[in-house]
């Protein structure tokens, strides 16, 4: 995980998890649109895997 890529999943969470395949962009899309926080910690959650 890499720190360009944690400033990203803080700015905009979807773009920092478009190449970790479809699904997983359109969870982090619909809990981003839900909240910012909630589509934070799911791209970190992401990430980090």
């Amino acid at each position: 995980m890499s720190l360009i890529r944690v400033l990203l999943s803080i700015i905009f969470p979807p773009l920092a998890v478009i190449d970790k395949g479809c699904g997983s962009l359109l969870i982090v899309f619909i809990l981003t649109c839900c909240g910012w926080i909630p589509g934070v910690i799911a791209a970190l959650v992401i990430l980090n895997k």
